[in-house]
């Protein structure tokens, strides 16, 4: 019953607002809206600032290895469940996997800041 409802009311507050979304006035956008401001001069150089792709590969990687540890840190908890051997195993698959991984970005220079 509690499932019933949960999913009742996830699914009409989904359509709520995909309706009000649809029903809102749709936003133009000119030259003016989209050109940077400073301070009512006119910019002296671009503000859209080339995105370095090393970084955002070595940011992913950190992102990965931190949710790792996130993921690692309740294990002494618990280490007091009946079936240890099974978490044992999670726990070094997920080790295993993301050594995989790291040994991969390794290889292939994606850990390399300067070409």
């Amino acid at each position: 019953m509690n499932i019933a409802i949960s999913l009742l009311t996830n699914c009409s507050l989904t359509l709520l607002l995909i309706t009000i979304a649809f029903w809102l006035p749709q936003m133009n956008t000119y030259t003016e809206k989209t050109s940077p401001y400073e301070c009512g001069f006119d910019p002296t150089e671009s503000a859209r600032l080339p995105f370095s792709m090393k970084f955002f590969l070595i940011a992913i990687t950190f992102l990965l290895f931190d949710l790792e540890i996130a993921l690692l840190l309740p294990l002494p908890w618990a280490s007091q469940i009946s079936n240890l051997n099974l978490m044992l195993l999670v726990a070094l698959m997920l080790i295993l996997v993301l050594s995989l991984g790291l040994a991969y970005e390794w290889t292939q220079k994606g850990l390399e800041w300067a070409e």
